[in-house]
């Protein structure tokens, strides 16, 4: 039990350094980037405090490179994930009764070895096999989860701190117990950080995890496993492992040990997940946690008193940056006809100006997309909107996949509202826009509104005051996180706690005091110092 009422470090936004040209942090990161690149990494599971290589392996292929090999990870079977189901249930009899400060010790450790001798690493991890700039890669795997780390202890030690009043000759209390079972993380590709931070949050509040990397991202998750394991988290807290993903969740949903999932993914597998688990709700010793940050289909509306340029590089950064596989991109813009011409002049001037390629060259503003999968996808609807009759395409279009993924940063001009890219998701570099009538502000916004299931993040853009606060209110259900005069990317731990409803998920803010709430179960002991020692109430003299 702690002997002091411990204050953490004051958690602060990690800076974003500038990889400046003749930086030596530059260097550094491209060095690490050309060491890791001409050698191969060899990725086990991690079960308890065993290293399982199983034989059965898959590589791992720069998008930029797919014929390049960096590396192999081994899938493992059913009888492996009941292994980590089992090494996480024993790790728990210990590190659920660790005390707080200890368990916070630990993550801050991590944060500091990300912020130190792991940052160039963990970046061209990034870089390497998730096609990231050294700039998205920095504000990702660096700081985002340096942020996440350490504001997690300031919200842990928060939330610990809540208690409840007591009445004259009463001491109540609240303990906040981790959930009884095992948490199950499933992480996403696109970002480094959620990848590190749904396994951890869970595991920071005394929960013990089993956590199932995207096949797309197991080059920088292996390194997050290193510096867990520097940072001295002990075996079998957090379990990770490869295979069918099919099977490994059918095995740890069915588990009468199952607490709960954090989850980042598509809508259609957390929807199957969630499916899933109310089929087997029967089994559980306890109600499972659901939560989940799903899809979105991302917006950008400007009034027409925006101003064209301001617009402009919302659309470039906000569309493209990282190829437009940011949960937040924006996919989708409503300008109005009167500064139509100059934010298309702009925009696309822009676009023309962007260079692809590897990450390895940091002129480089854009890279390939993550797989073939995602590829054929884009050049499908890219091809449609090429044969549309009301649709068409002011700027790139062009893909080739002879050396990486490679898709042209793309922007699609409909006449109609209702077209396909402007409700479905792509995951990609396209970016469809509706031009209105300047007169039709307000039902543009319904338009906006009701065009899409998602509801993850959105912005306007406006220098009249009246109608940011129309649109304000108007949207006020179709994004979690919502920009006034800004791009609708870039949330920062401890500032615009994220999340989204709707389609788009449970809206638990990762990077916020909320989430960590659903990896607690609160107990409350009330202690009475004189017991009654009479039945009777004055009432019945």
């Amino acid at each position: 039990m702690p002997k002091g009422i411990y204050n953490v470090p004051k958690a602060v936004n990690e800076p974003v350094r500038a990889y400046a040209p003749g930086s030596k942090e530059r260097q550094q990161v491209l060095d690490t980037f050309k060491e890791l690149y001409n050698t191969t990494v060899d990725v086990p599971m991690y079960i308890g405090n065993q290293e399982i290589r199983t034989g059965k392996t898959k590589t791992i292929n720069p998008p930029f490179d797919h014929k390049k090999v960096v590396g192999t990870y081994h899938e493992g079977e059913q009888q492996h994930i009941e292994q980590a189901i089992a090494a996480a249930l024993e790790a728990r009899k210990k590190w659920a009764n660790l005390s707080w400060e200890h368990r916070a010790a630990i993550f801050l450790k991590a944060a500091e070895l990300l912020a130190g001798p792991y940052r160039a690493k963990i970046n061209a991890a990034t870089m390497i096999a998730q096609a990231k700039t050294i700039h998205q890669a920095e504000i990702d795997s660096a700081c985002e989860f340096i942020d996440f780390l350490r504001f997690n202890v300031e919200f842990m030690t928060q939330i610990y701190a809540e208690q409840p009043i007591s009445s004259e000759g009463i001491w109540n209390r609240l303990e906040y117990r981790p959930l009884e079972g095992f948490v199950y993380a499933i992480t996403p590709f696109n970002f480094t950080a959620i990848s590190g931070n749904l396994p951890a949050a869970p595991a920071l509040m005394g929960n013990v995890v089993v956590w199932k990397p995207s096949a797309s991202q197991v080059y920088s998750a292996q390194v997050i496993m290193e510096v867990f394991q520097k940072a001295g988290l002990p075996a079998g807290v957090i379990n990770m492992v490869h295979g069918d993903p099919v099977m490994i969740s059918d095995t740890l949903i069915g588990s009468p040990d199952f607490a709960g999932v954090h989850f980042t993914g598509s809508t259609s597998i957390f929807n199957g997940i969630w499916g899933k688990i109310g089929q087997n709700i029967n089994k559980y010793k306890t109600y499972p946690r659901i939560v989940g940050e799903t899809g979105g289909k991302d917006f950008v509306v400007a009034h027409p008193s925006s101003i064209p340029a301001e617009v402009a590089t919302a659309l470039s950064r906000g569309a493209f940056e990282y190829q437009g596989q940011k949960c937040s991109a924006a996919s989708r813009a409503y300008i109005p006809q009167s500064i139509w011409p100059e934010v298309k002049e702009l925009l696309v001037k822009d676009i023309e100006s962007f260079k692809m390629g590897s990450p390895e060259d940091t002129a480089n503003f854009v890279s390939a997309v993550i797989h073939e999968g995602s590829f054929d996808k884009l050049a499908k609807y890219i091809d449609a909107a090429k044969a549309a009759t009301d649709a068409e395409i002011v700027a790139g279009g062009g893909y080739d996949k002879s050396v990486g993924w490679f898709i042209e940063p793309t922007v699609i001009v409909t006449t109609n509202p209702n077209y396909e890219t402007l409700s479905t998701e792509l995951f990609g570099p396209v970016l469809t826009i509706y031009v209105y009538e300047d007169a039709k502000w307000a039902e543009t916004l319904k338009l906006v509104d009701g065009t899409s299931a998602y509801a993850l993040t959105g912005a306007i853009f406006s220098q009249d005051r009246y109608a940011v606060e129309e649109a304000t209110k108007a949207l006020e259900n179709a994004a979690g996180n919502f920009y006034i005069n800004d791009k609708p990317t870039g949330a920062v731990v401890g500032q615009q706690p994220f999340g989204g409803a709707r389609a788009s998920g449970t809206n638990d803010k990762a990077g916020s005091v909320l989430n960590l709430y659903r990896w607690v179960s609160p107990r409350t002991i009330k202690e009475t110092f004189v017991p009654p020692t009479d039945y009777r109430y004055p009432f019945l003299g």
